[in-house]
C-alpha cells in the first residue's frame, strides 16, 4: 500500500513546523508540489527551503502545474470541477511515481483542515477506489493563530465564540448574533463594506515571513491604509496572503 501524508507547514516561518511535521518530512520518498501561476513562484521557493532544511537528501520532488480554474459562472460548480481535475492529476502522479510501500506528502500552508483543498483531493481519490492509500494528516500552525500571536491578542474574549469565515461570506453581511469574526480568503477588503462605526480590525499579511505587515485600529481610521498597503504589496510581489479579526469594541 502507498502512504500519503498531508503536512501542515505553518504560515511561512520554517520555525512554525511542529516536531511531528519535521519527523514526517524526514521519512518521505516523494513530495508533490502543485505549482500555481508564475507570480507565486516565491511560495514554491519557500516550500523548497523547508524541504532543504528538514527533508532527507534522497527525497524526490515532483512539481505539477495546477489545473486552470474557471472564474466566470457558478462559483461552487467551478471549484468542484477544479478540485476534481486536481484529484485526477494527483492520483496519476502517485500512481506513476510512488511505489507500494513508499510514502509521499503534500505540503499545506497553515493548518491542513482549515480552508485548504488538499484533504478534499485525498478524499476524492479514496472515493474513486482506484488506489489504496494510508493517509495521515499532520496539523500545522494556521495564519489565524499567527495573527493573534503577532498582535498579542486572544482569538476570543470571555464567553465569545470563535467564528472563522471567508470574505465571500462576509460580503453577505456581518454574521447576526456575533461581535467578532475572523476572516480568510478576502481579496476585496470586505471589512470596508460591513464594518459598523467603532469596529476594530487586527490585520496581517505575509504572516511569519520577512515581508510581514501588521495593522490594527478602528476600521474608519486604518481601513483605507490597509487597502493601499495590500494593493501595493500585491503589485510588488505578485501575490498576497492576509487575514484579519474584525470585531465590535
Amino acid at each position: 500500500m502507498r502512504a500519503l501524508d498531508l503536512i501542515g507547514i505553518g504560515a511561512g516561518d520554517p520555525r512554525h513546523l511542529t516536531l511531528q511535521a519535521v519527523e514526517a518530512l524526514g521519512r518521505l520518498d516523494l513530495v508533490v508540489l502543485i505549482d500555481k501561476r508564475a507570480e507565486t513562484a516565491e511560495l514554491t521557493r519557500m516550500r523548497e527551503a523547508i524541504l532543504d532544511r528538514f527533508a532527507s537528501p534522497r527525497l524526490k520532488r515532483l512539481h505539477l502545474d495546477d489545473p486552470p480554474r474557471r472564474r466566470e459562472g457558478d462559483y461552487a460548480a467551478n471549484v468542484e470541477a477544479w478540485h476534481t481535475a486536481r484529484a485526477e492529476l494527483l492520483e496519476d502522479a502517485l500512481r506513476r511515481h510512488l511505489q507500494d510501500g513508499q510514502r509521499a506528502a503534500l505540503l499545506a500552508w497553515g493548518e491542513p483542515t482549515l480552508f485548504d483543498s488538499a484533504l478534499r483531493l485525498i478524499k476524492t481519490i479514496e472515493a474513486r477506489a482506484g488506489m489504496q492509500l494510508e493517509v495521515e494528516v499532520i496539523p500545522g500552525i494556521s495564519s489565524i493563530q499567527t495573527l493573534a500571536a503577532r498582535h498579542r491578542i486572544p482569538l476570543n474574549r470571555i464567553n465569545e465564540p470563535v467564528h472563522i469565515t471567508t470574505g465571500r461570506k462576509l460580503a453577505e453581511g456581518f454574521p447576526p448574533g456575533l461581535d467578532a469574526v475572523l476572516v480568510m480568503l478576502d481579496g476585496d477588503c470586505t471589512f470596508l463594506q460591513v464594518a459598523e462605526p467603532g469596529m476594530e480590525i487586527f490585520w496581517g499579511a505575509y504572516l511569519g515571513t520577512e515581508d510581514e505587515i501588521l495593522i490594527e485600529g478602528l476600521v474608519e481610521e486604518v481601513g483605507e491604509r490597509i487597502v493601499e498597503l495590500r494593493s501595493a504589496a500585491r503589485a510588488r510581489k505578485g501575490w498576497v496572503m492576509d487575514t484579519y479579526l474584525l470585531r465590535r469594541r
